[in-house]
C-alpha cells in the first residue's frame, strides 16, 4: 500500500532519513520539528535542520512547543497518517499521538537496543569505550525507547572513531534502513522482535559538569571521554598559556605508553603528551577560545608548553 507518513524530527541527524523517504515516493503529508531557537552569536532565530529541509520540498511544518495540548493531538489526527517516523525529534509522545497513525509510530534510535535507551546514545557508547553499536528501527511505545525492535544494522566502533564521526555514519544508515522498513510495512512484512530484559542501560543528556577532563582517570577512560565528547560539546581542561589560566577544548587524542604524575605534560616532542593516571595521551587535535580547532604541533608552537607544566 502506499504510505501516508507524518515525519517528526529535528537536528542534522534526522535529515538523511526524511530525504531518504522523500527520494523513495513516499506521501509526506507534514512534518513536526522543535520550534525555530536563538542561535550563534547574532542569536538569530533559527529553524531547524529539518524544518529548512522539510521546507525545500514544500512539506508543511508545526512547530508545537507540546503535544499535551488536544488541540495540537486533534491537528495531528487531522492528518490521517498511516505511519508516524520519528527521528531525534525531542518532545514526549502523548498516548492520542501514539495511537493516531493507523501502523502507529515508528523510531530511529542510535543504539543497540537495549543499550543506551534515552537522549545520548551515541555519546554514551564511545564514552564507555564500547566497541559496537547499531542504528535500529523501532516500533514506539508509552516506555522510554522500550518498544519492539523491527531492524537493525550493527556498527564497528573504532578506537579512534569521535562521537562526530559515529554520529554521521549512523545518520546515514539510518536513512537506508527505515525506508527498508516503510517498505517491509506497505507489504505487511514487518516483523518485530522484543527487546532483551537483560542489559538495560541509560543514555542520560550530556551535563557541562561532566565535559571536564579527569587526568587521574586511566588513559583509555580519558582517551574515551574525549572522543565521545568530540566535536560538541568538547572535553576541556585547564591550562596556563600566556601568563593565564585558558579553558582549551582537546578534540582528539591518542594514546601513549608513558609515567608520570596525573595531568603534567610528559613531553612536547611534537604534541604535547600528558600523563594520566595510568599511562598518557597525546593531543592530536585542540582548540583555543574563539579559535578553530588545530593540531596538537600547531597548538604547541603557540602555546609552548614545556615538560612538568600542570593542565587541570
Amino acid at each position: 500500500m502506499s504510505l501516508r507518513v507524518v515525519f517528526m524530527g529535528t537536528p542534522d541527524f534526522s535529515v538523511p532519513t526524511l530525504m531518504e523517504i522523500v527520494g523513495q515516493g513516499y506521501e509526506v503529508v507534514a512534518c513536526y520539528s522543535q520550534p525555530p531557537r536563538k542561535a550563534g552569536r547574532g542569536m538569530e532565530v533559527k529553524k531547524s535542520p529539518v524544518h529548512e529541509a522539510a521546507e525545500t520540498f514544500g512539506i508543511p511544518v508545526f512547530t508545537p512547543v507540546s503535544l499535551k495540548d488536544g488541540q495540537e493531538q486533534e491537528r495531528f489526527a487531522v492528518l490521517d497518517a498511516d505511519v508516524a517516523v520519528v527521528v531525534a525529534y525531542g518532545l514526549l509522545l502523548p498516548k492520542a499521538i501514539l495511537e493516531a497513525p493507523r501502523e502507529g509510530c515508528l523510531n530511529l534510535h542510535a543504539s543497540l537496543l537495549p543499550r543506551w535507551r534515552g537522549a545520548a546514545p551515541i555519546n554514551r557508547a564511545i564514552m564507555a569505550g564500547d566497541t559496537e553499536t547499531a542504528v535500529q528501527v523501532m516500533r514506539m511505545e508509552a516506555g522510554l525507547d522500550t518498544g519492539p525492535v523491527c531492524m537493525s544494522e550493527t556498527v564497528e566502533i573504532g578506537p579512534d572513531m569521535t562521537a562526530g564521526e559515529l554520529h554521521d555514519r549512523l545518520s546515514g544508515l539510518g536513512g537506508d534502513l527505515m525506508v527498508r522498513a516503510l517498505a517491509a510495512l506497505s507489504r505487511g512484512a514487518l516483523t518485530e522482535t522484543p527487546q532483551a530484559e537483560d542489559g538495560v542501560t541509560y543514555a542520560s543528556k550530556l551535563s557541562k559538569e561532566e565535559t571536564r577532563i579527569d587526568w587521574t582517570a586511566p588513559a583509555k577512560t580519558v582517551h574515551d571521554h574525549i572522543r565521545g565528547l568530540s566535536p560538541f560539546p568538547g572535553a576541556w581542561c585547564e591550562m596556563a598559556l600566556s601568563g593565564k589560566a585558558e579553558r582549551v577544548k582537546i578534540l582528539r587524542s591518542a594514546l601513549v605508553d608513558v609515567n608520570g604524575d596525573p595531568g603534567k605534560v610528559a613531553s612536547v616532542d611534537g604534541s604535547p603528551v600528558i600523563a594520566c593516571g595510568d599511562g598518557g595521551i597525546r593531543l592530536v587535535q585542540v582548540q583555543r577560545a574563539g579559535k578553530k580547532p588545530m593540531t596538537g604541533e600547531e597548538f604547541q608552537r603557540g602555546a609552548k608548553l614545556t615538560i612538568g607544566d600542570t593542565l587541570a
